[in-house]
């Protein structure tokens, strides 16, 4: 998740349990057999590509474990014995050793993806770990609302209906388009950070706010042009749109009381716009423009297949998982066919996986939070609905042993948990999307990054050798469909 993604959300992303402890088994003999068969893979053609994210990437690119892949607690040696130790740690196969985790998910049914900034876009490494092994990529901002509208175009634009610049984001999608990747469209409508000029009369800042059919047309006008936008440019390209993202208020003086699905109507004691200005029910709304539009597109191509997802953090906890399924209710019972049956608009949710304390190693790797995320899915499921695990990042603040260890054994218990879902490849978790993937160990304790994942949170390092964490994953995955318990 980037930056500008925090706003009234820190102080409950932190959620978790008690701190985890222990280590993954299988010591060196585990690891060198993996490395063995990684290289004969290799010898055999199967491998993917690497990259790196630049310095100033994305929050989500963080990850895990520095000091070594190693997935085990050493006994002592002498000083010389542990450098040379040390430095055969760092020595781990690069990303491009090993098949494709994409390709290793696709019997499952889950569609395995990562985050993209336009910044990566000149950096070849992070586009070869990308090509390499993910087969979906998300937007972190470039295809959200403060990022394509264009207030000096809308001004101009001849129906009084909003104008975007889509260059950045452009570019991103003729690369996925060129690389058969496919894009989670991030998102169409988000109050936070939000440009306010939108709401305004003649889209001017010193002007007082439009009435509510102008906003609503204006909104219902922006869905529709950046949906078809992206599908008639890039077709098929775009699989899936958050199309409402984190609406869902936290503490009881965000939400009207009453309302079962609490929604937002104030972020950090300011008005949701969308909300004071659009209407209560702007979700509802924002998922019928959402739908028409596809159904246009479909009129005039029948392929034309895009689901739409709501997107919110810690829906994997019991009060916000309710909350997320009286929305999902409301959305899907909120408009009707001429025949008076309702009309399905929301097809999934977006199940954030920021996972483990916020900004502190308490709460990390919690192993119960593992039968949360699976009983959320099924509650999800229970309402006819897909779920996508969306900006993963499983958190660790620490380097070295134990805490390399139990983050590899959590990822590892976490993936059997996800592919004990989808064991007929039919199962109601269609997509997994990492976000806190390479380790920063420089960041700065007040950077938003560290905050956010963690500086050794991924399956990374930061020079892209894989860590145990990925080892624990591409063994599980490399079992053909085998889960251990």
């Amino acid at each position: 998740m980037d930056r500008k993604e925090t706003t009234g959300s820190e102080e409950m992303r932190c959620k978790g349990g008690s701190e985890g402890s222990g280590k993954t088994g299988g010591g060196r003999n585990r690891k060198l057999a993996a490395v063995l068969l990684a290289v004969l893979a290799a010898v055999l053609g199967a491998c993917g590509s690497a990259a790196a994210p630049e310095e100033e990437a994305v929050a989500v690119q963080t990850s895990a474990v520095l000091e070594g892949a190693a997935g085990e607690t050493a006994p002592e040696t002498p000083a010389g014995e542990a450098a040379q130790e040390e430095a055969g740690s760092r020595e781990q196969p690069g990303f491009e050793t090993y098949p494709s985790l994409a390709r290793l998910l696709e019997p499952y049914g889950i569609v395995f993806g990562t985050v993209i900034n336009y910044g990566n876009m000149r950096d070849e490494r992070f586009l070869e770990l990308a090509k390499g092994h993910f087969n979906s990529l998300t937007t972190a901002n470039e295809m959200k609302a403060y990022s394509l509208l264009d207030q000096s175009a809308s001004q101009k634009s001849g129906d009084g209906m909003p104008a975007m610049n889509y260059g950045p984001a452009d570019e991103i999608l003729a690369f996925a388009q060129e690389n058969g990747i496919g894009v989670r469209g991030h998102a169409l409508v988000w109050d936070a950070y939000m440009t306010d000029w939108f709401f305004r009369e003649d889209y001017d800042a010193d002007k007082g706010y439009a009435d509510q059919d102008t906003l609503r047309r204006r909104l219902e006008s922006y869905i529709t042009q950046v949906v078809t936008h992206f599908e008639t440019n890039y077709p098929g390209v775009v699989y899936c749109w958050d199309v409402v993202n984190e609406a869902v208020g936290d503490g009881a003086d965000s939400y009207v009381q009453g309302d079962l699905r609490h929604i937002r109507a104030k972020r950090d004691g300011k008005d949701n716009p969308f909300y004071a200005l659009v209407g209560e029910d702007y979700t509802e709304l924002a998922f019928l423009y959402a739908r028409d539009a596809v159904e246009a597109l479909q009129a005039a191509d029948p392929s034309v297949d895009i689901r739409l997802i709501y997107n919110d953090y810690n829906a994997f906890y019991p009060d916000k998982r309710a909350a997320i399924c009286a929305l999902v209710e409301s959305i899907n019972s909120y408009a009707e066919d001429e025949d008076g049956t309702a009309r399905r608009l929301c097809d999934g949710v977006g199940m954030q996986s920021y996972i483990g304390g916020y900004g502190t190693q308490n709460g990390c790797m919690n192993f119960g939070d593992i039968e949360k995320i699976r009983t959320a899915v099924e509650a999800y499921a229970a309402l006819g609905m897909e779920v996508h695990a969306t900006e993963m990042a499983v958190r660790n603040y620490e380097a070295g042993e134990p805490y390399a260890g139990v983050h590899a054994r959590f990822y590892r218990q976490l993936f059997e948990m996800y592919v004990s879902l989808n064991q007929d490849g039919n199962g109601p978790l269609t997509g997994i999307s990492i976000w806190g993937l390479i380790d920063r160990p420089n960041l700065s304790r007040s950077d938003y990054s560290y905050l956010m994942n963690g500086p050794y949170c991924g399956l990374f390092t930061e020079d892209y050798a894989v860590k145990e964490s990925f080892l624990e994953i591409y063994e599980l995955l490399s079992q053909q469909g085998t889960v251990t318990e």
